[in-house]
């Protein structure tokens, strides 16, 4: 284990000897585990809450011996109090995993064994289904003239409906689209699939309608910018990298254009892929592969979908009803 050195930390509810352990844990998850910065001030921020708890709940400062000596009953304890003040089973799972990260880093470092949080069960995290969009929502997103009124060039509003085509007609995440180069990109007529880096730096292959391909090659013809072969295919306004936020800014603007709800994300698209398929009769295992999902109850998320329009559908229809 690294020894380098790590900015000091002030807790009030905990003594320096904590303190210290707890900043090299960060520094820790930073340099070696990479973890990212949003991930770090979250498990600090846990962590901290959770010694102020120690800290009143045993009525003095938390050192490293009494934190190694925690109790099954301590940890269900602060879990119970995070609970009561309405935080989300996601955030308690990330704080018990957080916690649990502090305590094997301990173990590691040889300074106690923090057993009570090993044996408490993460909270049960309730699954939320995406909610795709209406077919004909989904195509006019796709159509540059839904944004003709706007202060944009012509290539740029050419070139987001391009991206959204590929988001819905592929099923591709937004930074597969956005990292997609011009010759992996086929003319229409000359191909109909893609190979595309997903997570995990995996490849896949996907089809791609003749359409999209289309509204693609009418970005390329626009832009004012070379697009080299080996280079990406879409770029920003002053021909670098195009950043997801700008894709995310013109769904905003279309959401508001077409009243559509803040559910209609650039991601909603690739839920909408892959809900539309399956309502149309597409195989499971198959739908899998065109989303570059490992694992099948990943995308078994879409039955879920699909039954409660199914459901929907008998409640309206139903003759007895």
């Amino acid at each position: 284990m690294s020894k380098a050195a790590a900015p000091p930390l002030e807790l009030a509810s905990a003594d320096p000897s904590i303190a210290q352990e707890m900043a090299r844990w960060l520094l820790h998850l930073g340099a070696e585990r990479r973890l990212s910065p949003k991930t770090l001030e979250a498990y600090g921020r846990d962590l901290r809450q959770c010694l102020d708890f120690l800290c009143s709940h045993w009525g003095e400062r938390v050192t490293l011996e009494r934190f190694a000596a925690l109790e099954a009953t301590d940890v269900r304890a602060f879990m119970a109090m995070r609970r009561a003040d309405d935080i989300a089973g996601r955030s308690l799972m990330r704080a018990l995993a957080g916690l649990r990260s502090f305590g094997r880093f301990l173990e590691r470092e040889g300074k106690g064994k923090v057993g009570a949080l090993s044996a408490i069960r993460a909270p049960k995290v309730a699954k939320t289904l995406p909610k795709p969009l209406p077919m004909a929502s989904a195509k006019r997103l796709a159509d540059a003239d839904e944004r003709a009124g706007e202060d944009r060039e012509t290539w740029i509003l050419a070139r987001d409906a391009a991206v959204m085509a590929l988001l819905y007609g592929s099923g591709l995440r937004i930074s597969e689209a956005l990292g997609l180069k011009r010759c992996e990109v086929p003319r229409p007529g000359e191909g109909d699939v893609l190979i595309v880096t997903g997570k995990g730096n995996k490849t896949r292959m996907v089809p791609v309608l003749q359409n999209v391909l289309r509204l693609v090659q009418d970005y390329v013809a626009m832009c004012p910018y070379p697009l080299p072969a080996e280079g990406p295919i879409f770029v920003g306004a002053r021909g670098g990298p195009l950043s997801p936020r700008i894709i995310q800014l013109a769904m905003e603007r279309l959401r508001g254009a077409l009243g559509l709800p803040d559910s209609a994300t650039p991601h909603a698209l690739r839920h909408s892929f892959a809900t539309h398929l399956l309502s149309r009769g597409g195989d499971l295992r198959a739908i899998q592969e065109l989303l570059g999902h490992s694992s099948l109850s990943t995308t078994q998320i879409y039955t879920g979908i699909d039954s409660e329009r199914l459901l929907e559908v008998y409640a309206s229809a139903h003759p007895r009803r």
